[in-house]
């Protein structure tokens, strides 16, 4: 399956302004930034606009600015690492309009080849709104239009959807182009057999992406806190486990549709319990293992045990596409991470395409040091699951087809 959209390959760039909407949401503490991975991950994109003398204007949000402008949600820190990483200026233009006069004045000055960079899109509050005024504004800095930040695809913002009513000399960056080769096509077009595994705390987080996986996959796998409410609708006492009594029914529901597809559903045969859950989280804490039939009244579920690790595993070592959200058990503590571990270790070592659907997986497979065996790791939270979904994402759906 093809990807579908125009490319920044194919988006001709010489002498011509190209607004790039890129995800600098870095993690920052007392203006410092203190993980730089998204920007090292927007250099492809940049770099290759640069090479063929497009004169780059990057813009992007940072935070949550709830009144308009706020200093510690500057891009200010990110002009500096990009310049170092680039090792050429990139010139910053600080509006608290984001198209102010020093906006305007930078890229009028701009040779083939230069980088500005906007101040945070969201000091503007039509930003998130998708508000004309501020779509038309971002637009009429630039000829071009190359959307890289996955991350907030699912968003009809002024700077990731809005912007292409006004441009349109569209594509999609090298970043986004993964996720759509990657992610899109492991759910539309996967080479089967086709595995699913979901965890993390709540059903209700997940309840459209088990409802449209079980359209799709072979198998699917369910772990995590989000287990239990399956295991309390088939009848067995989960103790003090984590339980949505409102979506019993669904699970069942879900349990039926596993059925009569021919989907292979498998939830934990064992569990590891503990009398409470570990304050603070990675506390060391005592627990034992029981059946999923057989957990006491005063315990609750914190990760999957030994014999659904095996099983779970084996499930991924006999597939050819694996998908991969949310955690099995909680990971943050190393006495209750076996389950994702295992899980990690068997996607690593199968021969299977192997997904991560972004989120808290995308971090243990990090934490656990798996991170380079998989194929492909999302760098959306939200988008990923709503790719998942089936959804359509805005950030995508404006960008030209190919």
């Amino acid at each position: 399956m093809g990807l579908g959209k125009k490319t920044v390959e194919e988006l001709e760039v010489r002498g011509k302004k190209v607004l790039v909407r890129c995800d600098f949401n870095v993690p920052m503490k007392d203006g410092v930034i203190t993980n730089d991975n998204r920007i090292v991950a927007a250099l492809p994109t940049i770099k290759k606009l640069i090479e063929n003398g497009g004169k780059v204007i990057l813009c992007s949000h940072l935070g949550k600015p709830k009144n308009g402008p706020e200093e510690k949600f500057s891009l200010a820190a990110v002009a500096v690492r990009l310049s170092e990483l680039l090792g050429k200026e990139v010139v910053f233009a600080n509006d608290d309009t984001v198209v102010g006069e020093n906006a305007k004045a930078a890229v009028a000055a701009m040779n083939d080849g230069d980088v500005v960079l906007l101040q945070n899109t969201r000091f503007r509050k039509e930003e998130t709104k998708n508000v004309e005024t501020f779509s038309k504004e971002l637009a009429s800095l630039a000829d071009c239009y190359v959307n890289d930040a996955f991350g907030s695809a699912h968003r009809a913002h002024c700077s990731t959807a809005g912007v292409t009513d006004y441009i349109k000399d569209t594509a999609v960056g090298y970043l986004m182009e993964k996720e759509i080769r990657y992610l899109g096509n492991a759910v539309n077009d996967p080479e089967r057999p086709f595995t699913a595994i979901l965890g993390g705390a709540k059903v209700a987080d997940k309840l459209n992406v088990i409802s449209n996986l079980l359209e799709k996959v072979d198998t699917l796998i369910i772990g995590g806190g989000m287990a239990y409410t399956f295991l309390a609708a088939k009848g067995y006492g989960i103790g003090k486990s984590l339980c949505d009594e409102t979506k019993l029914d669904y699970c069942r529901d879900m349990m039926k549709k596993a059925e009569e597809k021919g989907v292979k559903l498998l939830l934990p045969i064992d569990t590891v319990v503990a009398a409470g859950f570990p304050d603070p989280i990675d506390a060391p804490i005592e627990v034992k293992t029981v059946a999923a039939d057989q957990i006491p009244d005063d315990m609750e579920g914190m990760d999957i045990g030994e014999e659904t690790r095996k099983l779970f595993a084996d499930a991924v070592m006999a597939s050819k596409t694996v998908v991969w959200n949310g955690p099995m058990g909680v990971f943050e503590n190393p006495t209750l991470a076996a389950g994702t571990l295992a899980v990690a270790k068997a996607m690593a070592e199968s021969d299977a395409t192997t997904v991560i659907g972004g989120g808290d997986s995308a971090a243990a497979v990090m934490q656990l040091g798996y991170g380079d065996k998989m194929t492909h790791i999302s760098t959306g939270g939200g988008a990923s699951l709503e790719y998942l979904e089936g959804k359509e994402l805005p950030g995508i759906a404006c960008i030209q087809n190919a």
